[in-house]
């Protein structure tokens, strides 16, 4: 592949990479984007409900707004002039922020979606000892 396309091939990639990662996260944080088998942080506890869900898109957002946002930056960076050498250390850097990102992400959104199961559970068994 000649080296303008090799640069529109990454911008490409990494632009429409960013867009779906952060949409998806903001519309799973929002709603729009329900539980499902596809797209979003799908894990037992953030599967576990709506809240869950919810709470584990509205933590991991922050941070793949974050790698969202610069998988778009190497994306269009990849359009510049430079050589075959930076252009390849771009496309790592991109990758690395992108995965990065995405994976911290994840990993913070579990944890909140857990505390929400946990606070769920706590106060279910209260209502059950109730009855």
């Amino acid at each position: 592949m000649d080296s303008i396309g090799l640069r529109i091939t990454l911008c490409l990639t990494f632009v429409i990479a960013g867009i779906a990662i952060t949409w998806t996260s903001r519309a799973a944080a929002t709603g729009r984007l329900g539980r499902n088998s596809l797209a979003g942080i799908r894990t037992p506890t953030t599967m576990h409900s709506d809240e869950t869900w919810s709470a584990a898109h509205g933590a991991s957002r922050p941070w793949t707004d974050i790698g969202g946002g610069l998988a778009i930056v190497a994306g269009l960076s990849a359009l510049i002039p430079m050589s075959e050498a930076m252009l390849t250390a771009l496309g790592f850097a991109g990758a690395a922020c992108l995965l990065g990102f995405t994976l911290g992400g994840a990993w913070v959104g579990v944890r909140a979606a857990r505390e929400v199961a946990s606070d769920d559970d706590t106060s279910e068994a209260s209502r059950t000892m109730e009855h």
